[in-house]
Formats: structure tokens, C-alpha cells, sequence
């Protein structure tokens, strides 16, 4: 006999041994699906929100790069009355990841406009989400810690520049797990042209259970791998495979009569089975008619990409999935360091209509009031030019929009100085974003808490608050 093999002893070792231990993820997704919080090892809270939430899902629409804020929500009059001139005195020593505080001021070349009965500003880059903005509550007054790529994608979705730690999604599915246990709770996509920093790092569940990472779906015919039924396999073939699997879990349930809460627990194929059928129902965007696809800019090449994830993402939470995360500009392509104007300008009109298309959407299905919508990268932009036609990153100062899910539309909350470098009134920083995300959705950012290693640990790491003019204005 092998000295290195020997038969498992239990039906959860017979999971955990097979397929690279992945039978054992499925077992804890089905622990999770209905009791998520007591999958997690020492935990001893209930499913149940802490309050009553506003909100039932997030679509996260993460503009990965940095998208210059004083080029879309922020307009800043006295830059362009400095542009060519350096940062006045009284603004001090200030340190970007360049040292570009020694470069001239750079002119937003932007004409911008008040709109919606709110008369919120928003530059010609976001024709379309302009008009959306009756509906959004923008963020003038965000900053970070992060000044790398890495460091900022990273807190933005972790709350900490150290990787380790689990996502947002990761605590939303933790917290409140899942409405349809057909589909992931938690779902990330991104447009196919580059890979996001950090990879899955950014979606993952750190030092909770894998159960409750994101699932990263791909673009094409197939997003989900593995979800059709392989060529030349029949129903009957399937089902013979089915059978021969159940005899075994059955033969070792015989065997080991304690494990009784396995019996009822293990159907990871029979959960498999599922999603077969009711995955490529969800994500099958020939159903929605050509004026819906049109109202994403699926009709035109440009748009059709980012159009196409919003839509999905539509279609998920619609289906009960809690957290959908988008990224836009994957491998830092909102990075403009350089050539600002024909960065921005090709960015903005991939997205903007998508975006749009995805507010009116929700709006008009009744679906907006309980689907809280976030747009926004890791950082912003800074006022000083680098290279002569781009901005350096700016954590110290930027924007990001809310909208639905119980968030008061029609507002502009905080404010940059003068020349869009600080975030100066009603500064949020991520830990507040983050313990406002979750207060919507019924959860506290100090109550939520996982035991790890003897400590109780929590998705904000002990700071943040959530921001009440979210929803009272």
C-alpha cells in the first residue's frame, strides 16, 4: 500500500480530499446559503441585519486608474485662472508619488453645466450621466491613504493598503448572505482589455472562508468556465456520473452515521446541477429587447463592452445576487499622466452611457430604491500638470457618486479647496464609504465582526462612520 494515501475517514475529509479540497468550498457555500454568519469559525451572530436597511444589493462601478475629479464633478474656476502658474504658497509642502508638486497648475479644458432640477455640475465629458443627477448624491470630499495603484485599488476595496484582508463584497456576503441560491452572491467583472491590479486579491475573502470571495466572471459566450455541459456528454451520461456520486456520499453517510448534519448539507452536484440551469438563464443578454440593449450602448462599439456588464449586472441583482462589482479601465487605464484629454475622452464615452443606461434602468423596473449604485476609482487627479498634459494621483482629494438603495439624490456633499488638491469640508475617507455602504444595507461596520486568531475582527478595522447626509441631504 501507498504510505502516502490512505482513505478518508469522514465524508468531510472525502470533500476536502477530492478535487483539490473544491467539494469542501461547495460545502460551505451551502452552510452559507442558509446560515452565513455561522460558517464562519467562533462566530455566534445571526444572519439578520442590525438595522433596517435601505438597500438589498451594490452594483460598484470601480473606474480603475484614478478619473480626474476637477475634469467631471468638481469644477474649479480658480485653476484655470492659475493654470501655468505654480501651487500658491499657502497650500504648502504637498507630496505626490512624483514630487509633482513642483510642476505648473494644469487648466481643465471642460465646459460645464448645471443640470436636473438639483442643478448639479457636471462637465461635457458625462452627457449622459448628467441627467441622471436628480438621482445621484455626488462626493466631493473623498481621500485615501493610497498613492500607488496597488496600495489605493487595494483600500478601496479592503479599507487597507496591505493585502490580506476581505473585500467589501466579501463582508456584504458574510453579513447578509445570499437571496438566490441558484447564483454567487458576490460577482466581479471587468472589460477584457487589460487584468486589474492586484487581481483577485482585490475580490477575495482574506482570512475568512472562500465561500464568501467574488466570483470573477469573464466576458464572451461563456462567463461562467465550466458551466455548459461539456461536447458529447448526454443527460444520461450526466446522470450516471450524478448517481455513481451519490452512491459513494451515501455509502460513507452509511458508514458514519454521526456526520448526520453531512446528510442533509452535502449536495455540491446537485448544487452544481443548479447553477447549470439557472446561470445561463441569467446572464443570457439575447432575452432583453433591442431598446434596452440600445439604452446600455450595446448597439454601438464603443459602449457596447461596459454596456453589456452593466446590463448583466442588472440582470444579477434582479435574480437576487447581493454584490456586483465592475471594473472599467482594467490595468489602470484611467492612469493619465499623460495626454489627459484623449485618455479621459475615450474613457468617459465608454462609460457614461452604460452607466446611465443602468440608473434608468433600475429606476424604471423599481429596482433603484432597493440597489445601491457606487461610481468611483481608488484616487483621483492632481491640478498640477505632469508631463505637461497629464495629472499625477491625488488620494488626498476626489470625487465618487451614490445613487439608489435609500441614498437622497439631487446632492452635493463635501467640498475640495480651491484648486481641487484637499478634501476640506465633510471629509470621507474610505473607512467612511465603506461603514456607509454597509449601513444601508442594514449592517454596522463596529458590530460586524469575524473571529480570527483570538481577536474579533471588523470590515473597517475600527474606524469609519456612517455619513447621514447620504440619506437625509
Amino acid at each position: 500500500m501507498n504510505p502516502h494515501f490512505s482513505l478518508p475517514r469522514s465524508r468531510r475529509e472525502f470533500l476536502t480530499q477530492s478535487g483539490a479540497g473544491f467539494g469542501a468550498l461547495a460545502l460551505a457555500a451551502m452552510q452559507a446559503e442558509t446560515n452565513p454568519l455561522a460558517a464562519a469559525t467562533n462566530s455566534s451572530q445571526t444572519p439578520a441585519p442590525h438595522h433596517p436597511p435601505t438597500a438589498k444589493n451594490v452594483i460598484f462601478l470601480f473606474m480603475e486608474g484614478g478619473p480626474s475629479h476637477i475634469d467631471t464633478f468638481d469644477p474649479k474656476p480658480e485653476l484655470n485662472r492659475l493654470a501655468g502658474q505654480h501651487l500658491p504658497d499657502s497650500f504648502g509642502t504637498v507630496l505626490t508619488a512624483m514630487g509633482e508638486f513642483h510642476s505648473p497648475l494644469l487648466e481643465s479644458k471642460r465646459k460645464w453645466k448645471q443640470h436636473g432640477e438639483c442643478g448639479t455640475w457636471v462637465s461635457d465629458w458625462l452627457p449622459h450621466t448628467a441627467k441622471c443627477v436628480d438621482d445621484i448624491a455626488v462626493i466631493r470630499s473623498c481621500w485615501t491613504d493610497g498613492n500607488s495603484h496597488s496600495a489605493g485599488v487595494c483600500q478601496m476595496n479592503t479599507c487597507s493598503m496591505l493585502g490580506g484582508r476581505p473585500s467589501l463584497g466579501s463582508w456584504v456576503t458574510y453579513g447578509l448572505g445570499t437571496e438566490n441560491q441558484n447564483l454567487p452572491a458576490f460577482v466581479v467583472m471587468q472589460d477584457g482589455r487589460g487584468s486589474v491590479v492586484n487581481g483577485p486579491r482585490n475580490w477575495n475573502a482574506g482570512f475568512m472562508p472562500a465561500t464568501y470571495q467574488g466570483i470573477h466572471l469573464s466576458e464572451g459566450s461563456q462567463p461562467i468556465g465550466n458551466l455548459n455541459t461539456p461536447e458529447g456528454i448526454s443527460p444520461k451520461v450526466q446522470k450516471g456520473k450524478l448517481d455513481l456520486l451519490n452512491s459513494l456520499n451515501q455509502s460513507f453517510a452509511n458508514d458514519y452515521p454521526q456526520q448526520s448534519e453531512l446528510e442533509a448539507r452535502i449536495r455540491s452536484y446537485e448544487l452544481a446541477f443548479r447553477m447549470q440551469a439557472a446561470a445561463p438563464e441569467a446572464i443570457d443578454l439575447s432575452q432583453e429587447n433591442e431598446s434596452t440593449q440600445a439604452l446600455y450602448g450595446m448597439d454601438q462599439k464603443e459602449t457596447a463592452s461596459y454596456g453589456r456588464q452593466c446590463l448583466l449586472a442588472r440582470r444579477l441583482v434582479e435574480r437576487g445576487v447581493r454584490f456586483v462589482q465592475l471594473y472599467h479601465g482594467a490595468g489602470s487605464r484611467w492612469d493619465a499622466h499623460n495626454n489627459i484629454e484623449s485618455n479621459h475622452t475615450q474613457l468617459c464615452k465608454a462609460m457614461d452611457k452604460p452607466v446611465a443606461g443602468l440608473l434608468k434602468d433600475l429606476k424604471q423596473r423599481g429596482l433603484l430604491d432597493q440597489t445601491l449604485v457606487v461610481w468611483g476609482g481608488e484616487f483621483g487627479r492632481t491640478p498640477m500638470s505632469e508631463q505637461g498634459n497629464g495629472r499625477d494621483h491625488n488620494p488626498t482629494g476626489f470625487s465618487m457618486w451614490m445613487a439608489g438603495g435609500g441614498v437622497k439624490g439631487g446632492q452635493v456633499i463635501g467640498s475640495t479647496d480651491e484648486l481641487g488638491l484637499r478634501a476640506v469640508e465633510d471629509r470621507l475617507h474610505v473607512h467612511d464609504l465603506h461603514a456607509s455602504i454597509l449601513h444601508l444595507l442594514g449592517l454596522s461596520n463596529m458590530q460586524l465582526t469575524y473571529n480570527y486568531n483570538g481577536r474579533p475582527e471588523r470590515p473597517t478595522i475600527n474606524e469609519g462612520a456612517f455619513y447621514k447626509k447620504l440619506t437625509t441631504g
